[in-house]
């Protein structure tokens, strides 16, 4: 059953909610780092509180917090917490619709209050499936961010197979001069990399110069710029990839396994920058969620000679020179990331072990 987070900002709070907003989450951190330290955490419920502090504060939030801080403690082995945000379950925290506003009503220190928020166009389809039964609502979580404040709601939903034809699978092949070729049958699509790779030798080159002048703080901001703009150019390919199969009714994707190639498949023309450089496990990340709201299945293979190999069973390194393919045996002529997308949709190395949706 796929899951979403839906990230909805609260309407202009006054500085009074904010205020409690802010001492709520303050609360909610000292509580959890003492939680880190208490030996009956296992079997702690709400009562605890009151061993920890004689404040008043929402048990709804005192029993998400311990369960939490019992998961991230036993899986994450976590000694401190910098901040821990307010939680909420799905019987505590509600979203609610009025003459066509939408807000969200929580427990606070004072009283349960409710809260207009600020809903996108594409999040309206969401909350009236939540509204009317159709999505299955999770946990919740009040957090601030560039002093706005938002809820993060989880989401849960049946989705139903993609209909079509079910011999149609779609091989998805990643890289450097390429960013993404999906391949369905003989028929592809690709996404070319020599926009974005000019635009991360500008940043490179901004950098180098901010490095000279040791403006380390400048530095910083345009790395977390570039990172937004990889993960919005990742967000692009990803949707219209996803387009591609369900246009063509493909009911799974395949992709390569990249679990270990961080520090391989390295560009010449770029010293030091490889495969991961660019985040393609985030782009993969990102085709797996969207097909999963698709409903199209996916898997991931090895991705040993997937570029070697021709379609007669032939594979030679020699095969393969930057986009042109032509097998040495029988003189087959293709794109290479062409055939290395069909050979990923055929699983021609195998399936890989890794977790497929």
């Amino acid at each position: 059953m796929p899951i979403i987070t839906l990230k909805l900002e609260l309407q202009k709070p006054t500085k009074e909610k904010v205020k409690m907003y802010r001492k709520m989450t303050e609360m909610n951190t000292a509580f959890a780092n003492w939680l880190l330290n208490f030996e009956g955490l296992k079997a702690a419920t709400s009562k605890v509180f009151k061993l920890y502090s004689d404040k008043l504060f929402p048990s709804a939030i005192v029993n998400q917090t311990i369960r939490e801080v019992q998961s991230k403690k036993r899986h994450q082995n976590t000694k401190k917490f910098l901040r821990f945000w307010c939680g909420f379950n799905n019987q505590n925290f509600k979203v609610e619709k009025e003459n066509d506003l939408y807000k969200v009503s929580f427990p606070t220190c004072e009283k349960r209050i409710g809260v207009p928020i600020i809903v996108k166009s594409y999040q309206q389809k969401w909350l009236d499936e939540l509204l009317s039964g159709e999505a299955k609502q999770g946990k919740a979580e009040l957090y601030e961010k560039r002093r706005r404040w938002f809820v993060a709601i989880t989401m849960s939903f049946e989705v139903k197979p993609q209909s079509g034809n079910q011999n149609l699978i779609m091989g998805v092949d990643v890289g450097l001069r390429q960013l993404a070729v999906a391949s369905i049958g003989t028929t592809s699509m690709f996404f070319h990399g020599n926009e974005t790779a000019y635009t991360r030798r500008r940043f490179a080159s901004l950098r180098r110069k901010l490095g000279q002048a040791k403006k380390l703080q400048t530095i910083r901001k345009s790395k977390q710029k570039e990172s937004q703009w990889m993960k919005d150019t990742n967000h692009k390919l990803s949707r219209q990839i996803i387009n591609f199969a369900m246009e063509n009714g493909v009911h799974l994707i395949r992709m390569e396994d990249l679990t270990g190639i961080r520090h391989s498949a390295k560009s010449r023309k770029e010293a030091g920058r490889n495969l991961h450089s660019w985040s393609h496990y985030q782009l993969q990340e990102f085709i797996q969620y969207k097909a999963g709201l698709a409903g199209i299945k996916v898997e991931y293979i090895n991705p040993k000679r997937t570029s070697q190999m021709c379609k007669c069973g032939h594979a030679d390194k020699r095969n393969r020179k930057q986009d042109a393919f032509c097998c040495r045996k029988c003189g087959y002529k293709s794109h290479a990331d062409v055939n290395a997308s069909i050979n990923i949709a055929k699983a021609i190395s195998g399936l890989s072990n890794k977790k497929s949706a």
